[in-house]
């Protein structure tokens, strides 16, 4: 008897396991992002500009040609802007880039 109770005891915990981890799984789909423009703090950018090549090669704060991937309708909240500034000649918006 103490032999089924434990196999039963194991085979429910097993079960529980498996749901959580299920449910655990399907929360792993990343939110949706926006580039958001001028609100980004020195080395913290994500990718590069007229100015540099690399993502966190930013050399000061809010630099309005700078831009990082934010919560979608975050941006503008935080004092950021979801287009490239008048006048940018930098192509890197025609670059691939890395989707997150």
């Amino acid at each position: 008897m103490q032999s089924n109770k434990t196999l039963l005891s194991s085979a429910i915990a097993g079960l529980l396991a498996v749901g959580i981890s299920g449910a655990v799984a399907a929360q792993d789909k990343p939110a949706p992002k926006e580039k958001c423009y001028g609100n980004v703090k020195k080395a913290q950018n994500d990718c590069g500009t007229s100015k540099h090549s690399c993502a966190g090669k930013a050399t000061t704060d809010n630099d309005p040609e700078e831009w990082k991937f934010v919560p979608k309708g975050t941006c503008e909240k935080s004092g950021g802007k979801l287009t490239k500034p008048a006048g940018d000649k930098a192509k890197a918006d025609d670059k691939p880039t890395m989707k997150y």
